[in-house]
């Protein structure tokens, strides 16, 4: 009887370690800042209430996102991928500008994950709606506040950034400016 007690103490115990650890592998610290300077005068495009760098503020950095799930919790916001629009330049995946009726979106730089997501749907779930969008570019995590990233600074790491046919599908306004939402892979 003992020696069953000892193994099912130990069976909890090596269970209990490897859930614990296996835990704290997902977690995504950050991975450092970037000091933020005042973009040149018309440089910044504010089109959805986007942020634009101040001289001297430290902004944190990621190069991880947290785990991806079944349902995943993020943070929506509105981005305009058209030429022009305050997403900058064309979408990383396809070197395209992309119209705010259609549903596409941006990821930060963990879950866009060097590409891999590119051009697939993902699932996003808020307000009881559920919307289809395809991946097509980077909310970069890592770097910003320079004429590459529109003098904004870097993204969050758990960032879906849409176009405005995402909220609506939703029934949503954009100008509420960000949204708890879920998300998976469609």
């Amino acid at each position: 009887m003992k020696n069953l007690s000892l193994g099912a103490l130990l069976f909890v115990v090596l269970f209990l370690g490897t859930h614990f650890s296996e835990a704290r592998l997902q977690v995504c610290n950050p991975s450092g800042t970037i000091i933020g300077k005042n973009p040149p005068p018309g440089q910044c495009n504010q089109e959805n209430q986007s942020d634009c760098c101040k001289q001297g503020k430290s902004y944190t950095t990621y190069k991880c996102s947290p785990s991806v799930s079944g349902s995943t919790k993020a943070v929506l916001t509105i981005n305009s991928f058209e030429k022009g629009g305050d997403g900058g330049a064309p979408s990383e995946c396809d070197n395209k500008y992309h119209s705010d009726d259609t549903p596409v979106v941006a990821l930060s730089t963990g879950w866009y994950s060097g590409g891999s997501r590119c051009l697939k749907n993902i699932k996003i779930s808020a307000n009881g709606r559920t919307v289809t969008a395809m991946v097509v570019d980077e909310c970069d995590s890592t770097m910003g506040c320079d004429n590459d990233h529109d003098y904004q600074p870097p993204c969050p790491n758990n960032i879906v950034d849409a176009s405005k046919a995402v909220w609506k599908a939703l029934g949503v306004s954009g100008n509420v400016g960000e949204l708890d939402i879920t998300w998976s892979d469609a």
